[in-house]
C-alpha cells in the first residue's frame, strides 16, 4: 500500500476581500482532487459576488474586481453550501484535505456558512471531521531552523513545485497539494509511519507551539500582534451584547 503522500489527496483554497476571518468575505474558491501522485487533478471552481465592496488592495492581489464579480459571481449562500458539501464528501471518504494556513481558509468558510446559511462547517461535516494537512505547519516543524519566508511561493521554490498563476484559488490549491507530497517524500523517514489522522492531531500541537513561540517573539520586540494557537479552525468569537 502506498504511503499517504502518494495516495488520494484533495486541496482547498480561497481568495478573499481581506485577511480578517471574522469580517472579510470569500470571492473565489477551488477544490482540487487527485486520486494518486502524478494523476490528473479534478478541479472545481466557485466565483462569488460577496455583496460587499472588494478593496483595491485585495483586487491587486487576486485580480477580481467588483464589476467582474457582480457580473460573473454567484450569491454566497448556494456557493457556501456547495463548498461545505464538497469538503464533507471528501471527509466522509477519508481523503485528507490539504489547506495552506488552514486556520485562515477554514475559519473564513465557517464564518461564511454562519453568515449565509445559519450553520457551521462542523454541522456539514457531521460525524466525519476533516483530516487536514497544512504545508505551512508541516514545513515549519520538519525544517524549523531553515531561514527565510515560508509563503506558498517560497515553499514551491524550496520543494521544486511549479506554481503557475499565484493567487488563483485553483492554482494555489494544486501547488499546496504538490508541496505536501514533496514534504512527505523529503521527510518520509519521519512521516511514512503516521496515518493522516495521527498527523492531523500532531499538527494541532505543532501549530500551537509555533504560535506560542511567535507570540513570545512579538512580545520581546514590543509588538501587540496576537497569534491564535487554534488549528485547523479558530473557535467562534462570543457574541457581543
Amino acid at each position: 500500500m502506498p504511503c499517504w503522500f502518494e495516495g488520494p489527496l484533495a486541496a482547498f483554497d480561497t481568495e478573499t476581500t481581506g485577511v480578517d476571518v471574522e469580517r472579510d468575505r470569500i470571492v473565489s474558491a477551488a477544490m482540487v482532487a487527485q486520486s494518486q501522485a502524478g494523476g490528473p487533478p479534478m478541479v472545481t471552481r466557485w466565483l462569488v459576488n460577496p455583496g460587499v465592496p472588494v478593496p483595491e488592495g485585495a483586487t491587486a492581489v487576486h485580480g477580481l474586481t467588483d464589476g467582474y464579480l457582480q457580473l460573473h459571481g454567484r450569491w454566497p449562500a448556494p456557493v457556501m453550501e456547495e463548498v461545505a458539501r464538497a469538503l464533507a464528501g471528501y471527509a466522509a471518504r477519508g481523503i485528507p484535505l490539504v489547506v495552506m494556513n488552514a486556520p485562515f481558509d477554514l475559519t473564513l468558510l465557517d464564518r461564511e456558512l454562519r453568515r449565509h446559511r445559519a450553520s457551521s462547517l462542523a454541522a456539514y461535516l457531521g460525524p466525519s471531521p476533516l483530516c487536514v494537512l497544512d504545508p505551512w505547519v508541516l514545513d515549519r516543524h520538519l525544517d524549523r531552523y531553515r531561514k527565510g519566508r515560508r509563503t506558498l511561493s517560497d515553499l514551491c521554490a524550496h520543494y521544486g513545485v511549479e506554481l503557475t498563476g499565484a493567487h488563483d484559488a485553483a492554482a494555489d490549491a494544486l501547488a499546496a497539494l504538490e508541496v505536501v507530497r514533496e514534504v512527505g517524500r523529503r521527510f518520509a523517514s519521519r512521516l511514512e509511519r503516521l496515518s493522516p489522522a495521527e498527523l492531523h492531531a500532531r499538527q494541532a500541537v505543532w501549530h500551537a507551539a509555533q504560535a506560542r513561540g511567535l507570540q513570545a517573539w512579538f512580545a520581546r520586540n514590543g509588538s501587540e500582534e496576537q497569534c491564535d494557537p487554534a488549528w485547523p479552525l479558530r473557535p467562534e468569537l462570543p457574541a457581543v451584547a
